[in-house]
Order: C-alpha cells, then sequence, then structure tokens
C-alpha cells in the first residue's frame, strides 16, 4: 500500500511536489549560503588582521633585566618565526646645515636597527629614495631640516657631545604610531602623535653612540624585542584573538618579569572579532528574514492543497486505513520533500558559495561544516515536517470524515485577529527601536581589556516584531478589503468578467483566507527584496563616502608640516585625469589651553574636489554653513565636544591663538561661532575647528596649504596617484581612494558584503517571483472544480478568463502596496539599528531602483504566467475537466 501510494504522489501531484521541495530547497540553500558567508568573512578577518601588522608584538625590555636573556626566551617561545633587538634613544634635537642656511629640530627618538631588521619586517619601513642601508632619516624629519642623501645631520643627545652623521637614505614609517608606542600603557595614556623628528641608525653605530647616554641617564635608552610570528591562527578572530594573548601572557611569565608585551596582532584581532560578531549581525538581519520567507512560501504550497489532502485521507478512513496508517502515508510525503529539497538546498548553497565566497565549505573546521550542514539539512525536515506532517495529522485528530468532506464551510477570524496581536507588535517593535536606536545604544559590546565580546540582540526584536506585525496587519487589512469591499471590487473588475461581476467579487469574497495569504507573502518577498537591496546599496555608498572621508577627495597631496606652498602649488598637480585641485588650509589653534586641528577651506569651492553629507554638520546643512564661512568670513565651525566644554552659543567670540607666520608667535584671532561640525574631510575624530580659509590668511600672514584634494570624476584613482608621486617626489605624500579603503572603513569593511547581497538578492527574486506565481497557481488549480461548475451555469471563456485576472490583479495590487510600506519601514529600521557599521551615519537610504523594477517586473511576469494558464486550462471542457477530478 505504501508503494502504491508514494507512485500515486509522484505520479498525480508532481506539481505540488515539486514546488513544496523547491521551497524547502531555498530555505535550506539561504542557511547553508549564511555558513558560507560566515566562514568566507571570519577567514578573511582573521587574514587581513594579520597582513596588516608590520610587527607582532614589540616587548620592551625591564630596567634591571638582561636584553639578551630576554632575546633568547621569545626566540625560544612557541610560534616565534624571528625576533631582532632594536634600541630606543631620545635626543635633544637634529641640526643641519645645507646651502648655507641651518635648520634645527626639537626633540626626537633614534632607533638603532639590526641588519636583518627590514627583511623580518618589511612593512615597518618604506624606501624613498637614497640606500636602504646606513643611517636613514624619516620623510619628516628630512623636510624639517632640508636634507637629502649624503647631506650630514648633528645628532644632540642629553649630556654627550654632539655627533654628526651622514644621511644614506630617507624612509617613510606608515606604522609610527605602533612603532613610538609606550608598551603596557592603557589606550588613554598613549601618545597622541608620533614624534615628528626620527633618525634610523645600523645597530652597532647605535650601540656605540648610546652607549655613555645609557651609563649617564639609564632611562633614555631602552631595548625592545620586535618579534614575527608564524604560529597557525584559527579561522575565527576571536578565537585568534584569544590565542596571541595567551601566547603572549606565557613569553611575559617565562622572563619572570624582565618584558613587558605591546601585542600588536592582538590588537588588530581584538578589532577584527569586532567584525565577526557584525557579520553575525547581518547573518540575523539579511539571511534570516529570507530562510523564514521561504519556509512560510513552503508552508502556502502544501497548504493550497488542504482541502483535496482532507478529502483523501476521508476517502482512506472509509476504506479502513487506522489513523496510524493514514499519518503514516503524510509522513512519507513529507519525507519526500524534505530529503528532496535538503539534498538539493545544500547542493545549490555549496555551488553559490564557491561563485561568491570562493568556498563550498560551510565552516571554518570540518566539525563546523559538519554542524551548518546538519543544521541546515535538518531546517528542511522541519520545514517539511512542519508544513505538510503537522496539518495532516492535525486534521487527523480534530475532523471527522463527514466534515472532511464538507465542500463549505463557515471559517471564523483566528484568535490572533481576534486578539489584535498586529497591533500589539507594531506597538512593541516601535518601543523597542526607540531603546534601541538611542545616543548611547551599543550594539556590539566589546568591553576594553576583556577576552570575551557580546552581541546585544535585544535590537533584534524591533525589526523582527516591525515584520511580523506589518504581516499580520496586511492581512487583516486584505481580510476587510475583501470582506466588506464586494461592491467596489464588483466595480474594478467588470471590465475585466462583465456582468459575472458580482459573482468574481463574491467568490474573492469567499476565497479571502488563500487570497490574503498570497496577498501577505507577495508583500514580504518585495519586502524583503527592498530592504536586503536598500541596505546593501546604503552601505555601499557609506563605503565610499567614508573612505573619501578619510581621505578627503579622490587623491590627496598631503604637504609636510613646516611647508610653504601656496594655494598657486596646485596648478603643478593638474596631470592627465585630474577635473579639479582644492586646496585646505591645515593649521593647530589653541582654544584655551586645548589645542586642535584648524582646517581653512573656500566656501564656494570645497565641494569641486570632495562631497560634504549635510550629516557632517549640526545648526544648518552643509550648504547653508558653507554659505556662512563666505558671507561671514570669521565664522567658525566648532566640534559638538569643544561647544559642551566652552558652552558655546551661536554668535560667540571665539579667541583662538595661531602661529603668526610672520612673528612665529601665538597671536590672538577673532572668531564667531556659526556652526557644528562633526565630520570633515582629512580630519581627525576628535575635537578640530573649520574656517574661512582666506581670512585664517590675513590673520596669520601665511597662506600656506597643508593639503590639496584632487577630484577625478570618480575614475582613474590609482593612475592619477601613480602619476603624482612620480611628480612630487619625496616632497609630499599622496594617497588615493582605492588604498585608502583597503586600509581604513567602517566596522564591516572586510565582511564580504557583496558575496551575501549576491546571494540574497537572487534569493529574493525567486522569493518574489514564487510567492506571485506559484502560490496563485496552485491556488486556481485547487478551484478548477469550481470554474467547471461556473461554465456549466453558463459563463463565457471571456468571462472565466476575467474571473482568474481579476484575481490576479487584486493579489498583485495588494503585495505591491503592501511590499513597498513593509520595505520602506524595515529599510528605516535596519539602516538606523544597524548605525554602528556606517561611519559617518548616512544622511538618506540609497535605494537601487533598478533592481527593485527587475524584482517587481519578475513578481508581475510570474503572476501574469500563472493566471493565464489558469485561464488557458479553464477554458478545457466542464464534463472533461470534472472528470478528471
Amino acid at each position: 500500500m505504501i508503494t502504491s501510494w508514494t507512485h500515486g504522489l509522484l505520479r498525480r501531484r508532481t506539481g505540488r511536489l515539486v514546488s513544496t521541495a523547491l521551497g524547502i530547497a531555498l530555505a535550506v540553500a539561504l542557511i547553508a549560503s549564511l555558513g558560507s558567508f560566515l566562514t568566507a568573512s571570519k577567514s578573511t578577518m582573521t587574514l587581513r588582521a594579520v597582513r596588516d601588522v608590520a610587527v607582532d608584538w614589540q616587548i620592551q625590555v625591564q630596567p634591571g633585566a638582561d636584553p639578551d636573556s630576554v632575546l633568547a626566551a621569545v626566540r625560544s617561545a612557541d610560534g616565534v618565526r624571528q625576533a631582532e633587538r632594536v634600541g630606543f634613544a631620545r635626543a635633544t634635537g637634529f641640526r643641519a646645515t645645507v646651502a648655507g642656511t641651518t635648520q634645527s629640530t626639537g626633540a626626537g627618538v633614534v632607533l638603532g636597527l639590526p641588519d636583518a631588521y627590514r627583511s623580518v619586517f618589511p612593512r615597518e619601513i618604506r624606501q624613498l629614495t637614497g640606500a636602504a642601508s646606513g643611517v636613514l632619516i624619516a620623510q619628516q624629519t628630512a623636510a624639517n631640516l632640508h636634507v637629502s642623501p649624503a647631506d650630514t645631520v648633528t645628532i644632540s643627545l642629553p649630556g654627550l657631545t654632539p655627533v654628526k652623521v651622514t644621511v644614506a637614505g630617507v624612509v617613510d614609517l606608515p606604522q609610527a604610531d605602533s612603532l613610538f608606542q609606550k608598551v603596557g600603557a592603557p589606550p588613554q595614556s598613549q601618545p597622541t602623535a608620533p614624534p615628528d623628528n626620527v633618525i634610523l641608525l645600523p645597530a652597532p653605530l647605535f650601540a656605540s653612540l648610546t652607549a655613555p647616554l645609557a651609563k649617564i641617564d639609564p632611562t633614555a635608552v631602552t631595548t625592545q624585542i620586535h618579534t614575527a610570528r608564524n604560529g597557525r591562527l584559527p579561522a575565527d578572530p576571536a578565537a585568534a584573538y584569544t590565542s596571541v594573548v595567551a601566547a603572549a601572557h606565557h613569553v611575559e611569565a617565562s622572563t619572570s618579569g624582565g618584558a613587558v608585551v605591546g601585542d600588536n596582532l592582538g590588537a588588530a584581532l581584538d578589532s577584527a572579532r569586532q567584525d565577526a560578531l557584525y557579520a553575525q549581525i547581518l547573518f540575523l538581519f539579511l539571511g534570516v528574514p529570507g530562510a523564514v520567507l521561504a519556509a512560510l512560501l513552503t508552508a502556502a504550497v502544501a497548504g493550497a492543497g488542504t482541502v483535496r489532502r482532507r478529502r483523501e485521507q476521508a476517502l482512506l478512513r472509509t476504506r479502513g486505513l487506522t489513523t496510524r496508517q493514514v499519518s503514516a502515508l503524510a509522513g512519507i510525503e513529507a519525507a519526500l520533500v524534505g530529503i528532496a529539497g535538503g539534498a538539493l538546498g545544500i547542493g545549490i548553497a555549496a555551488s553559490a558559495g564557491a561563485a561568491a565566497f570562493g568556498t563550498p565549505s560551510f565552516g571554518t573546521t570540518g566539525a563546523s561544516s559538519a554542524a551548518w550542514s546538519a543544521l541546515a539539512f535538518g531546517l528542511g525536515l522541519v520545514v517539511a515536517a512542519t508544513t505538510v506532517l503537522v496539518p495532516a495529522v492535525r486534521d487527523l485528530r480534530t475532523g471527522t470524515v463527514a466534515q472532511a468532506r464538507q465542500a463549505v464551510g463557515r471559517p471564523r477570524s483566528p484568535l490572533w485577529m481576534r486578539c489584535g496581536l498586529d497591533v500589539i507588535l507594531l506597538v512593541v517593535a516601535l518601543l523597542v527601536f526607540k531603546a534601541s536606536s538611542g545616543n548611547q545604544y551599543a550594539l556590539v559590546l566589546a568591553p576594553e581589556g576583556v577576552a570575551s565580546i557580546s552581541v546585544s540582540y535585544w535590537a533584534f526584536f524591533g525589526p523582527a516584531l516591525l515584520w511580523c506585525g506589518s504581516a499580520l496587519l496586511l492581512w487583516r487589512l486584505a481580510t476587510l478589503a475583501l470582506t466588506h469591499g464586494r461592491r467596489p471590487l464588483a466595480r474594478m473588475v467588470r471590465p475585466l468578467t462583465g456582468t459575472l461581476a458580482g459573482t468574481t467579487a463574491a467568490a474573492m469574497s469567499r476565497q479571502r483566507r488563500p487570497l490574503a495569504r498570497a496577498v501577505v507573502l507577495l508583500a514580504l518577498a518585495l519586502s524583503f527584496a527592498a530592504s536586503t537591496a536598500t541596505f546593501n546599496a546604503t552601505y555601499q555608498h557609506q563605503a565610499h563616502v567614508d573612505a573619501q572621508l578619510t581621505n578627503g577627495a579622490d587623491v590627496t597631496v598631503t604637504q609636510p608640516p613646516g611647508a610653504t606652498a601656496g594655494p598657486d602649488a596646485g596648478a603643478a598637480l593638474h596631470v592627465a585625469g585630474v577635473r579639479h585641485v582644492e586646496p585646505l588650509q591645515h593649521r593647530y589653534a589653541y582654544i584655551g589651553a586645548d589645542l586642535q586641528d584648524l582646517y581653512g577651506v573656500r566656501p564656494s569651492t570645497i565641494t569641486s574636489a570632495t562631497a560634504l553629507q549635510d550629516t557632517y554638520f549640526a545648526g544648518g546643512t552643509a550648504k547653508a554653513l558653507m554659505g556662512r564661512l563666505a558671507a561671514r568670513p570669521d565664522s567658525l565651525l566648532v566640534s559638538e565636544e569643544t561647544v559642551k566644554d566652552f558652552q558655546l552659543r551661536p554668535g560667540d567670540t571665539v579667541n583662538l591663538r595661531l602661529q603668526d607666520n610672520r612673528t612665529k608667535a601665538l597671536t590672538t584671532v577673532p572668531f564667531h561661532y556659526a556652526g557644528i561640525v562633526k565630520e570633515f574631510p582629512t580630519a581627525p575624530k576628535d575635537s578640530f575647528f573649520v574656517a574661512n580659509a582666506e581670512y585664517i590668511a590675513r590673520a596669520t600672514g601665511s597662506d600656506a596649504v597643508g593639503a590639496f584634494l584632487i577630484d577625478t570624476g570618480g575614475t582613474r584613482h590609482g593612475a592619477v596617484a601613480a602619476a603624482l608621486r612620480h611628480q612630487v617626489g619625496t616632497t609630499a605624500t599622496v594617497t588615493d581612494l582605492t588604498q585608502t579603503r583597503s586600509a581604513v572603513g567602517s566596522s564591516l569593511t572586510s565582511v564580504d558584503l557583496s558575496g551575501l547581497t549576491r546571494i540574497e538578492l537572487g534569493a529574493a527574486v525567486l522569493l518574489a517571483a514564487a510567492a506571485g506565481g506559484i502560490v496563485l497557481a496552485l491556488g486556481l488549480a485547487e478551484r478548477r472544480r469550481t470554474f467547471a461548475i461556473t461554465t456549466v451555469l453558463g459563463a463565457t471563456r471571456r468571462q472565466l478568463r476575467g474571473l482568474v485576472l481579476s484575481e490576479a490583479a487584486v493579489m498583485t495590487a495588494g503585495g505591491l502596496a503592501g511590499g513597498a510600506a513593509i520595505g520602506w519601514a524595515l529599510s528605516q529600521m535596519l539602516v538606523t539599528v544597524l548605525t554602528g557599521v556606517f561611519d559617518p551615519p548616512p544622511a538618506a537610504l540609497a535605494v537601487p531602483w533598478t533592481y527593485l523594477a527587475l524584482t517587481v517586473l519578475a513578481a508581475v511576469v510570474a503572476i501574469a504566467s500563472a493566471a493565464l494558464n489558469a485561464a488557458r486550462r479553464s477554458s478545457r471542457p466542464a464534463v472533461e475537466e470534472l472528470r478528471t477530478l
């Protein structure tokens, strides 16, 4: 009997089984693809964190400890590839005489490097000009002293006779912040900036010059052991962080307190583990709704044959089968679609993972890969059991044969509708959203110094409740419209059905439950596509904005400190591909005892080279505040922190002390507070000022430019930057947008969001088409008996076709309207709750209209195809149709 039943299912219910299996496959594929996403993202984040670290550990030898013993202990530690001894000495200043003029600097640092240092740590030093060995001088120091290779520099050490050395080469120190860190000190106690003046000496020369200094003042000369690790790290950045921190603690313990580890690698992994948590956030926000929607679609497909299944079960029971036997037959159907859909979904996910993320694996290890596969496959079986087996068993236990064979019932409003669950969910969603989007709310919690990190999953309830509440509210509205809107419906469908308009409206009212369900599914599919696509487009746009904000423009040429080049020097930067060159002043100003950055801009032309978003400012739009700087040159834009610290009000006079280029002394320059600036191109994250460049130049006697912002029209960044580097040489630093984007960014820069969204957006199109086409087609197929009887009663083919197209039109209109409303609300909430991944926050949503139009088109085409096919089949002879049912 079981074999016969299975063959009958496969032969007579092929369409329903295939549709159900495909729905399960889509749900399984989405969950498994998210496993690929998390695997690829975590591996990428760990590799990137390791790649960007020039020196893994900077181990400070403590006073009284033997540097050689510490070096030996470090080299013998597990996971250490190589370790080199580096000396640090404080200098009171450097001096050089070039072309008859003498230049001198303030305090600086002298480093002693072994011969193998640059080969072991190639990212720490970047050669600019001259020899790669011997006495090397940092670029900024060379600019301050006006020296080049073969020039002589005098080094002044405390208490010793000045020593002359010959410069062999000029270098850049890209990792200066970490190189000159205060090892062992908390972040708030670290130097605000690396030293301006640095000279690198070969280790033997350093030892001979600093040996007398170490006897006079042992604290003036220190030793560090710079370490490169080769230990294999876990792919998960959180696990890698724990491993590296434990290894660092082991080294400190092995030296008996003789060394303190400056864990640069651990610091980078600490940041990466936050990225890993954001990846899990995206898993919940962008992936789970798609899987849930696929499960709901599967339930709708399986539920389309509920009435037929009840009749079949009643027939089996009248022929003597027990409840357990009928349940077993339903279990066979569930097993067929569950296993087929699960296997197909795993295969689709593996192919999608290989194409989008470069790996078909679903985990960072074999165990996690097996776990993800089992989870996804198990989900398919659960969906199959929930949508096929559970309803069948419930009907068997609660219904009778006579009830199952009734063609007409009296539907009652579901419990959630009578209790107002939809309104309750929306109110709670609004309250949660208000709480989770507050100014002090943190989505990712990473306490300083704590090895664990967590996500505040409370924030997920807002979008989740909004999604559920909106779906139920749309279901209620669709049901009410179909129940009490017969007359408007009749008028709307009259052009299609003619005299059958009233009957058509009555039929749709009678079928309000399946029709409302189809409307809700279509709306959820479209809202899923809209929210996912909008979030992705907004993220991509803000990633570009973030890089441009950090770099300043498409390409930026930064002048060294002390340079005197004026705005006219920008004319020489018009190489091929450059559309506009904008000078930007960079000075320092005292407000009270606080020293802050001051940026001088040309208000009328600054936007020709870089974008200024309204979110960068408070107290006015970007255009309005630039207009104030132009209309009143002494206007000043102040950071929010400074406004609070000094209790400033609009119009207040702000006296800043700036260096007068003519006297080299600080002079007081009055400004008027005009607005708040939160972000500005090339500006730091903390406090700074923005003012009119012309006013600053008049007040200080200098129009020297700190950087030139170059607009390339958004293209050819690398080519323009390369041409400018060749042109300016070592006299300035050239950075481009592509280079900056790879080095800095928001918390999700290293997450392969593009791969995830390709999968999500493709699935969204399929879900929208399936929600519209398959659900409608199966619903109409189950009503072939009704269409046949209508034909017998005298309905024409045109009227039948109009009846089918009317239902399709109502479903399409309701789904599109509901999907647009839910998608807009969900997009707004997603972007607001996930503000932590946007830096700076977006001024407005970036809507991908082309993708949304294609999604809507796919849904409409699927619905139209299903309706036209049903209309064609409804024209078959009624007797023949009734015989087959």
